[in-house]
C-alpha cells in the first residue's frame, strides 16, 4: 500500500497527459482504467490484457458508454450514486448487458460533474485502502480536466456573465457577441432555443449535480451552455434540424423532468422552450417566450401543463396583451354578460357550458361527455346560449371574440 501511495504521489512530476495517466493508475491497481468525460465520451484508456469485458471493448471501439449501458447503470441506481458521492462506488458485474465488476468515481468541479474514472476490477477485490487511494487518484484526473476547462472556459464568472447579456439582450452587436463567444468558446451557429426547468422544490446542491449532469449528458440535443436562476435551471441548446424539431424537444424535457424527479423524489416540475432563433440576438427573444410558457402553466395548469413549446400556445401567446387592452378599455363581452346575469338569476349554467364547448372545439358530443350529460340535453342548451346572449354559433368572429375572453377572464381569477 505504502509503495503505491509512494507512485501516486510521484505523478504530479512525471506525469504529463490523460493518457500517461490512465496507464499509471491502472499499473498501480492492477486493472484496466478508462476516463470518460461528463457525456461518457472516452478521453484515455489504459492498456489492458485479453481479460476484459465486452462492455470495455464496446466503449472504446465507439470512443462511448454504449446507450444501454447507461441505461442500465440508471436502472441499477448507480448513476445517482456517482451523480451524488464524491467517493468511489462499487459496481456489481451486470450480466444482460456484459458488463464486469466495475469501480467507478466520479470527477466533479464544485456541483459540476467533469467526467468519471472507471476500473474494469474483474475479480479483483477493492480494500477500503484501495478506495482511499482510488479517491486521490481521481483527484490528479480532476487536475487535467480543470485545466481544459480554463481553457475552454477561460474565466467562469466572465462566461455566465455573457450568457446572462445574451439572455437579457444587452449585447446587440454582432462583432461584440462573436468576439466573447471566441473568448469563452462557446459556439453560437446554427439553431439555437432557451429551454428552462422549473422546480418547486427549494433547489439543493444535489439537484444541482443531477441538472447539470442530465444537461451534458444528452444524445437528443447539445446544450450549449446552462446555469440556475432561483428555481429555474436555464439551457441555451442547440437543434441540428430547425424543420423537424418539436419532438425532440418535447422529449428531451420529457425526459429530464421524469429522470431528475424519479432519483430525487421531488414535486412538480415544470419544463417551457421558446422559439428557435440562428441570430444570437434572439436568444433573449426565446428567453422572454419560455418565460412566459411557465407564467402560463402557472395561471392555469388544467389548461396550458401539457404545453411546453412557445409556439403551442396558440391564442395564448397574445392573450396578456390582449387583455391589457381589454382592461384598457373597458371592454365587457355583451354575450358573456347576458349569459352571466341569466345563470345568476335562474341558477343556471349556461356561461360554464358555453366555455366547455368552446374548450371542445365546438363538439356536442365531446362537450356532452365533459359535462356528463346527454347530447339531447347539450343540444337544448346550446338553442339556450344562443335565445338569451344573442350569440351565433356559427359566425367564426362571433365564437373566437368570445373564446378570447373567456380565457382572459380565466386568467385574472388564477
Amino acid at each position: 500500500m505504502s509503495q503505491q501511495k509512494d507512485i501516486l504521489n510521484s505523478l504530479k512530476e512525471k506525469i504529463t497527459s490523460l493518457d500517461q495517466l490512465a496507464d499509471q493508475i491502472a499499473d498501480i491497481f492492477g486493472c484496466p482504467i478508462t476516463i470518460e468525460d461528463s457525456n461518457h465520451h472516452v478521453v484515455s484508456y489504459s492498456k489492458h490484457k485479453d481479460n476484459i469485458d465486452q462492455v470495455r471493448i464496446s466503449t472504446i471501439i465507439n470512443r462511448k458508454v454504449p446507450d444501454k449501458v447507461i441505461n442500465a447503470l440508471w436502472k441499477k441506481g448507480v448513476m445517482p450514486k456517482l451523480i451524488d458521492s464524491d467517493n468511489p462506488v462499487r459496481i456489481p458485474k451486470i450480466n444482460e448487458i456484459g458488463l464486469g465488476n466495475r469501480v467507478a468515481i466520479s470527477v466533479r468541479n464544485q456541483n459540476e460533474i467533469l467526467g468519471f474514472v472507471w476500473a474494469h476490477t474483474s475479480d479483483k477485490a477493492f480494500t477500503d485502502e484501495d478506495l482511499i487511494l482510488f479517491k486521490e487518484a481521481a483527484a490528479y484526473v480532476k487536475k487535467f480536466f480543470i485545466k481544459d476547462l480554463q481553457r475552454h472556459r477561460k474565466l467562469e464568472e466572465g462566461y455566465r456573465d455573457f450568457f446572462w447579456q445574451l439572455l437579457r439582450g444587452d449585447l446587440q452587436d454582432t462583432d461584440a457577441i462573436k468576439q466573447r463567444e471566441k473568448k469563452y468558446n462557446m459556439h453560437l451557429d446554427g439553431n439555437k432555443a432557451i429551454v428552462i426547468i422549473h422546480f418547486t422544490d427549494e433547489i439543493t446542491e444535489q439537484m444541482e449535480k443531477h441538472a447539470f449532469y442530465l444537461s451534458e449528458s444528452q444524445v437528443k440535443l447539445h446544450v450549449i451552455t446552462s446555469l440556475f436562476d432561483n428555481n429555474d435551471f436555464i439551457m441555451l441548446v442547440h437543434l441540428k434540424d430547425a424543420f423537424d424539431y418539436k419532438q425532440t424537444m418535447y422529449a428531451f424535457m420529457d425526459d429530464f423532468i421524469t429522470l431528475i424527479s424519479q432519483q430525487l423524489d421531488l414535486a412538480d416540475i415544470f419544463a417551457a422552450a421558446g422559439l428557435v432563433y440562428q441570430p444570437a440576438q434572439q436568444i433573449q427573444n426565446s428567453y422572454q417566450q419560455a418565460r412566459e410558457v411557465l407564467k402560463l402553466q402557472e395561471k392555469l395548469p388544467d389548461t396550458i401543463a401539457p404545453v411546453k413549446l412557445y409556439e403551442d400556445l396558440g391564442v395564448y401567446q397574445f392573450i396578456e396583451q390582449l387583455a391589457a387592452a381589454r382592461k384598457m378599455n373597458q371592454y365587457k363581452n355583451p354575450f358573456i354578460e347576458k349569459l352571466r346575469a341569466y345563470d345568476q338569476i335562474h341558477g343556471t349554467s349556461l356561461l360554464a357550458t358555453l366555455e366547455m364547448y368552446f374548450h371542445c372545439d365546438s363538439n356536442v358530443y365531446n362537450t356532452a361527455k365533459r359535462l356528463f350529460i346527454h347530447p339531447n340535453t347539450m343540444n337544448y342548451r346550446l338553442k339556450r346560449i344562443k335565445e338569451v346572449s344573442g350569440i351565433d354559433l356559427k359566425d367564426p368572429n362571433q365564437k373566437a371574440n368570445s373564446y378570447l375572453d373567456l380565457i382572459i377572464e380565466s386568467i385574472r381569477k388564477a
